[in-house]
């Protein structure tokens, strides 16, 4: 076996970042559970739907087994993205600021997620004792254990937080950053007679202003939505806390939300078996050789792939990198490039079958089959619509040395890529009458 120069620098820029990380050490058993949960998830579904309807014995306890599974990897999964910053936030105001305010601001937004969370954890705690005396229908086992992963969850993120303030902030600004949430919650523990005056002014103040600002700061979405509400509560309202725990509990336990990891699954087999990359090849050969081609190959590669994986991360990753070069050489400016790709992305986003959709639907309890269909047509319009502005912008675009490829090669191609472009519109039908199905069930 032979080992590269550049195999090895990249061994070890991969060894420093996983070093670099706060909690890399304690992290890496949290990781190793995360993935097991997610393998036997997958492994429980693909059993369940094998034993429903190809041998009509379905097992009961699956539905509640992979339930409790989601809920332990998402708490877990959401600690992890906080040991690798992935939480998903808004930056472009951060990054707008100087390099002293953006560290600030950074700490600052840090210390607000620790004490959100510092402010739950009892409550967390109290909602899965409560949940012990509980018996589960199918397992027959304590619900306590299902509910204690958001207490669980809840202590890693604290923990990860802290060793992120030790490893990267200043001291200064990490004890300014408290006294500043501190000093907030004294003047809204002040103002509570007068907020209570404002009604559902309330909801305007906290749960649009008070989201917007921790948007504003960078943190991460999820947590400003949970910040705001824990804000409202707590000094608009009498509700105790553990309803909010409540609430958290009941968001991420839908049975629809299970799709959720096939569809992860789903992109990596994409990537895997080039599935993603056959759509690419065919569409280039149809459309590569006019002007705006690789752009429509670009959106139209997206609005497939997007039917397949369900995740843009992994559609992007898998169409970027083999028309970039291309259009790079024809012209294309690296900056429209990316604007096109990220247009094209939010595009697919209602492409069928989305998580988007999915998470949407469970929330509001709108049939996925009516919110797939409707997502189709809005994403073609704007499919339509970004395919023309992409031709005007092609006006100059060098398609010189261009060769039209031959019906032979195009069969070729199509031949490949038949099996990818099936596999959008079974997935769509058996994701939505699924879902719908599984609705009917429970109600």
């Amino acid at each position: 076996m032979t080992t590269t120069t550049e195999g090895v620098s990249e061994f070890a820029v991969l060894a420093e970042t996983m070093e670099a990380r706060p909690g890399s050490r304690l992290m890496r058993p949290v990781e190793a559970l995360s993935a097991v949960l997610l393998v036997a998830i997958i492994a429980m579904l693909l059993s369940g739907v094998a034993f429903r309807y190809g041998l009509s014995r379905p097992i009961v306890w699956i539905d509640e087994a992979a339930s409790i599974a989601f809920l332990w990897l998402a708490m877990l999964g959401s600690a992890i993205a906080i040991d690798r910053c992935e939480h998903l936030r808004l930056t472009i105001l951060l990054n707008a600021l100087g390099e002293r305010a953006r560290q600030f601001t950074e700490t600052l937004g840090m210390v607000a997620i620790m004490s959100f969370l510092l402010v739950l954890l009892p409550a967390a705690y109290t909602y899965a004792a409560g949940e012990m005396d509980i018996t589960s229908s199918a397992l027959n086992i304590p619900a306590g254990y299902r509910a204690a992963a958001i207490a669980v969850g809840m202590v890693l993120m604290v923990l990860l937080a802290v060793a992120q303030l030790l490893r990267t902030a200043k001291p200064l600004d990490v004890v300014v950053s408290v006294a500043f949430v501190l000093a907030v919650a004294l003047v809204l523990w002040l103002l509570t007679p007068a907020l209570s005056a404002f009604g559902n002014g309330n909801i305007l103040i906290f749960l649009v202003g008070g989201a917007a600002v921790c948007l504003a700061m960078g943190v991460p979405i999820a947590f400003c939505f949970g910040i705001a509400t824990l804000l409202f509560l707590a000094f608009t309202t009498s509700m105790p806390l553990v309803v909010m725990i409540g609430r958290m509990d009941e968001g991420m336990s839908s049975l629809i939300l299970l799709s959720v990891p096939v569809f992860v699954l789903l992109g990596c087999i994409l990537d895997a078996t080039g599935m993603g990359k056959a759509i690419v090849d065919f569409l280039a050969s149809m459309l590569g050789h006019v002007k705006a081609g690789m752009s429509y190959v670009l959106l139209g590669s997206l609005f497939l792939v997007s039917g397949i994986s369900g995740s843009k991360v992994s559609d992007m990753a898998t169409v970027a990198p083999a028309l970039f070069p291309e259009m790079k050489r024809r012209g294309h400016k690296p900056k429209e490039m990316i604007a096109l790709l990220a247009t094209g992305a939010a595009m697919a986003d209602t492409v069928p079958p989305s998580i988007v959709l999915i998470v949407l639907g469970s929330v509001a309890g709108v049939s996925i089959a009516a919110l797939f269909t409707s997502g189709f047509a809005i994403a073609l319009v704007l499919l339509v619509a970004l395919a023309a502005l992409a031709r005007i912008k092609a006006a100059r675009e060098n398609v010189d040395g261009v060769v039209r490829p031959s019906l032979k090669r195009i069969g070729g191609t199509a031949l490949i890529a038949a099996p990818a472009l099936v596999l959008p519109f079974i997935i769509r039908s058996a994701v939505a009458s699924g879902a719908d199905d599984e609705r009917q069930h429970q109600g």
